[in-house]
This record gives structure tokens, C-alpha cells and sequence, in this order.
């Protein structure tokens, strides 16, 4: 206990301004409300680190834009670099690098031009390709890139053969990946599609889950079953609480609006709702999000919430079929 208590002066004398931001939604959480962990209200206020997210105003097609948010020690802790920008209209896309070694992956190829612009940017030489599933918004730039710049193709070996272009190495789950010396674990993480993946960087407390995970929302089932993706979700909110989750798409404010309606209840959610409008209104994005925050406000990483399960009529049901119940009504929300 006492050295949890260091732990929270610390963080409260170094960040106090974000902690002041999310008075409310600490507030509640410190009183143990509708948590399933503890210490996620310190967790919670744990800022996001070494992510670097294109500015208003960078080369892009897409039609929502972000703000600057960058950590001066990125560049110089040697530790993995994370660049953040937008895509085609809705899509994010990130670039991974190692100062120590140069090795650049990017997750997903959405669209060339805005990748080839982060690049040109950064000043960094494409060496991976890591695809989280088949989608054309996921793999579209896959084999300009790959003839451009000669880079390995990593993607799931649960995808149907030719679903991702320019594969040159397939993995699963225990599989490592690696950019630079930075190695990731790779997780099978099936529902959105059969052979989905994400990339786990346990040293880097970051994880890039594609399609499988939103901010307060789940990937549609397009080919996988309820039990699946539960199973998926399950293996992400596993992970430290304080784990960076790194969403593919901004729709923030759309499942967060979902999500108030099924757990209309939980102060919490109610609380990052507030602060999803104030940031989108500004053009700000909500991505990365944390395992911590989707624990206390994503109705599909909490289908035990007696709120959620009270507002669908399934008190006495298994998880599961609580969780496609939530899905369920999102399809049609």
C-alpha cells in the first residue's frame, strides 16, 4: 500500500493537469465504482507515452483530422516510436519505429499516399508490413508499398489463402514479430473476421488490435460468432490495465453514444462521453485508448455490469450471450 501511495504522488505532482481533466471519471472509479480491477482509477490517469500523432493539416484524403501530441523523450529513450494519422475517412494508421536499429513497421495500409507522406516525414525507411486482417481498408496499399520499398508482409495465417497481398510470412498466435529489437507477440483474436490478429509489445505496454477493438465498441461479426470475438476481447482486456490499445478507426463518438444507451447508469461512461464531444469537437483523436478505460466504459469488455445486463433484460444470463445481445442491438443502433 505504501508504495502504491509513492506511485500516486508521483504521477499526481508530474501529470497533474491530466488528472484534473478526468476528475469525474476518477472520482468515481477511486470509490471502486463499477470496476472490475484495482487501481484503475491511477491507471486511468497514466498518460499516454512515446506516441506521436499527425498534426491538422498533414497529407492525408481524410476527412476528419487530429492534433499534435508528442512525448520530447520519443525520439532519445530508444524505445519504440509511435506515429499516429489518419486515413481514408475514418481509419487510422500507425508507424513503428526503432531508433536503434531504423526498422519501420507500418499496421495496416489503408491508403499509400498518407503512409508514404508519415514516412517522408519522419524520415524513416519502410521495412514491415504488419496486416491485423484481410478488409481492403486494412491491406489496400500492401503490394504498392511492398514494390516501392521492398518490405516483409506479415499477416494472419487464419485468413484465407490470397486474402492478403504480398504475404511473405504468415502468423498466429505464439508467433513474435519484431521491428528492430522491439518484439511483439502475436494473439488470434477471430470475430470480426476468421483470421484476425493483433500485435502485442509487452516492454512497450502497447497493443495494435485492428478491427477487433474500438474505443467503447467491438468489430461487427462478419464472419466469426458471438462466442469468438467475446473469447477475443477477452485476451486483450487480459493484458496490464495500463496497456495502450491502438483502434483502427475513429468511432469514438458513435459507440460512445451506444454505450450510454445499453449502461445509462455508469458515471464512468457518462464522464468520457463528456470528454469524447470536447475532444471530436476539436478535432482531437481518441485513440490510443487504454485496457483500464475500456474495462470501466466498453459495454463489451463488461458483460458481467449488472447496469448493462439489467437495461437488456438478462440478468441471470452467461456472458456470452450477453455480449451478443449488446452486439446485437449496436447492429441496429
Amino acid at each position: 500500500a505504501r508504495a502504491q501511495n509513492l506511485r500516486a504522488t508521483h504521477v499526481g505532482r508530474r501529470m497533474r493537469s491530466v488528472i484534473q481533466r478526468h476528475t469525474p471519471l476518477l472520482r468515481l472509479l477511486a470509490q471502486g465504482g463499477q470496476t472490475r480491477r484495482p487501481g484503475l482509477a491511477r491507471l486511468v490517469a497514466t498518460p499516454l507515452r512515446r506516441t506521436l500523432i499527425a498534426a491538422p493539416g498533414a497529407p492525408s484524403s481524410s476527412s476528419f483530422t487530429a492534433s499534435a501530441s508528442s512525448s520530447p523523450a520519443a525520439a532519445t529513450t530508444g524505445e519504440m516510436e509511435v506515429y499516429q494519422f489518419p486515413c481514408l475517412q475514418d481509419n487510422y494508421s500507425f508507424l513503428l519505429h526503432d531508433p536503434s536499429t531504423g526498422a519501420t513497421a507500418v499496421v495496416d495500409t489503408p491508403e499509400v499516399g498518407p503512409i508514404e507522406a508519415a514516412l517522408k516525414e519522419k524520415g524513416w525507411k519502410l521495412t514491415h508490413i504488419f496486416n491485423t486482417h484481410h478488409h481492403w481498408d486494412h491491406t489496400g496499399g500492401n503490394a504498392e508499398l511492398k514494390a516501392r520499398h521492398g518490405c516483409e508482409v506479415i499477416g494472419p495465417s487464419g485468413e484465407r489463402k490470397g486474402e492478403i497481398p504480398g504475404v511473405d510470412r504468415a502468423v498466429c498466435e505464439g508467433d513474435e514479430v519484431a521491428v528492430g529489437n522491439v518484439v511483439a507477440r502475436v494473439l488470434d483474436t477471430p470475430g470480426h473476421t476468421v483470421g484476425h490478429v493483433v500485435y502485442h509489445f509487452p516492454t512497450e505496454k502497447k497493443v495494435f488490435v485492428g478491427d477487433t477493438m474500438f474505443a467503447m465498441g467491438c468489430g461487427r461479426l462478419f464472419e466469426g460468432t458471438a462466442d469468438q470475438m467475446w473469447s477475443s476481447i477477452q485476451k486483450i482486456t487480459a493484458l496490464p490495465p495500463d496497456t495502450e490499445v491502438f483502434c483502427a478507426h475513429e468511432y469514438t463518438m458513435s459507440n460512445a453514444k451506444f454505450a450510454v444507451s445499453v449502461e445509462p447508469d455508469n458515471e464512468a461512461l457518462q464522464a468520457r462521453l463528456r470528454e469524447v464531444e470536447v475532444k471530436r469537437a476539436k478535432g482531437v483523436p481518441t485513440v490510443p485508448t487504454t485496457v483500464a478505460l475500456e474495462l470501466a466504459t466498453n459495454p463489451f469488455c463488461r458483460p458481467d455490469s449488472v447496469l448493462l445486463r439489467r437495461t437488456l433484460g438478462l440478468e441471470g444470463a452467461d456472458d456470452v450471450a450477453v455480449f451478443a445481445e449488446t452486439r446485437r442491438r449496436k447492429d441496429n443502433f
